[in-house]
């Protein structure tokens, strides 16, 4: 499958990603919006960049705990109610007068319930779309997921000079519960893709097999690291500049349409295995520009060329693919996403916790330097097992 003409007249794709799109929507101008309330509130860089990207550390209790669920569950209903919870935590941050505290016990409640989407919606894509349509199918949901930040957080930040941060995390309720509808009305209810029940037990013995294997641990490192360290720089947007975080968000989700593009449907397949490690440099470098504590313009077009890099994942995952069986698809993209949301936690907490100590400036230039390392630690170890057998999954 090499077209979106014929990605799209796949059955059941268009809603899949319709609903996709209202609750990337939902994410992108609710985040915006609790960070601009918290930072409003409290003046510190590290609560805001925690209130934005904090809550996928618990992601990580969730991918210990549930993440067996992603193919012993239905998905169409996981789906719908994972989008009406949202809906509630985030109706309820909007309360007035809730304390910060209960604002972050709210954020942990949705990082934990969140931690199925990402396998869950893998798995079904696996479902929906041919063996060759994974990829394509893969770069439209990102390219979605960037015009949607494109206009999300531009749309986000016009609406914060005219409304208060409670009524946009209200919009963003009301955009969760459209994605619920969507989901319930636009997919067919499917059986789950394994059977048993899901348990911490089956979680985690299919997490030990999917570690397993040398070749994919390097991979999964290859996902979560360096991606999360770069978000790291992403969270302090609000802080650099409270004025133009909008629009730093919106180039950077500009640059990820680009590259998502590009490598999706425009790259062949035989050249994507090569440009992982040059994208993942690529999604560092420009940040190391902040060092100059650039204005506007300058941060902008950093942040545009570095967001190209986070097609690297697209390359990932579909290697990912290649050295896992299919009945494990949806754990091991459910144990890619927890893993990769919990370490864009880690990296807002690490980045924050930097600023309050020296500047969100220096913090993000140090930040660059450590994604740099790893990606080219990572790139050294993978050149050393690049021959090595891939054991494959025998037991769950």
């Amino acid at each position: 499958m090499r077209s979106y003409r014929t990605l799209f007249r796949t059955p059941e794709f268009t809603p899949f990603l319709l609903s996709f799109a209202a609750f990337a929507a939902a994410m992108t101008i609710g985040g915006l919006a609790l960070g601009t309330l918290v930072f409003r509130a409290t003046g510190s860089p590290l609560l805001s960049a925690v209130s934005m990207f904090g809550p996928q550390l618990a992601q990580l209790l969730g991918g210990a705990f549930l993440l067996s669920g992603a193919d012993r569950l239905p998905p169409r209903a996981i789906l719908t109610g994972l989008s009406l919870a949202f809906a509630a935590c985030t109706a309820l941050q909007a309360l007035p007068g809730l304390p910060v505290a209960v604002i972050f016990a709210v954020l942990l409640a949705q990082g934990l319930i969140s931690s199925l989407g990402g396998g869950v919606r893998g798995g079904l894509m696996n479902e929906i779309l041919p063996k060759d349509g994974y990829v394509l199918g893969r770069s439209a949901f990102n390219m979605i997921w960037g015009l949607i930040q494109v206009t999300g957080f531009a749309a986000g930040g016009a609406l914060l000079t005219l409304l208060p941060p409670r009524t946009c995390l209200l919009l963003a309720a009301a955009l969760y519960a459209t994605s619920a509808l969507v989901t319930r009305l636009g997919l067919t209810a499917r059986p789950p893709r394994s059977t048993g029940r899901p348990s911490v037990s089956a979680t985690w013995r299919t997490n030990a097999v999917l570690w397993s294997a040398r070749p994919r641990r390097l991979t999964y490192l290859g996902l979560w690291v360096p991606n999360g360290l770069v978000v790291g720089c992403d969270s302090l947007f609000v802080s650099y500049d409270p004025g133009s975080a909008g629009t730093l968000y919106a180039c950077g989700a500009l640059g990820m349409f680009a590259g998502d593009m590009t490598v999706g449907r425009l790259v062949p397949p035989a050249l994507r295995p090569r440009l992982d490690i040059p994208l993942r440099l690529l999604l560092a470098a420009p940040y190391l520009v902040f060092a100059l504590r650039p204005g506007v313009a300058l941060a902008a077009v950093c942040v545009t060329v570095a967001a190209v890099g986070f097609a690297a994942s697209l390359v990932l995952q579909e290697r990912l693919m290649s050295l896992t069986p299919d009945d494990l698809a949806g754990q091991a993209l459910g144990l890619y996403g927890v893993g990769m949301s919990a370490m864009q936690g880690v990296g807002a907490a690490l980045a924050g916790s930097v600023a309050e100590l020296t500047s969100p400036a220096r913090a993000m230039t140090l930040m660059a330097c450590a994604s740099l390392a790893v990606t080219l630690a990572l790139a050294t170890a993978a050149r050393r097992e690049r021959t090595a057998p891939v054991p494959v999954p025998s037991e769950r």
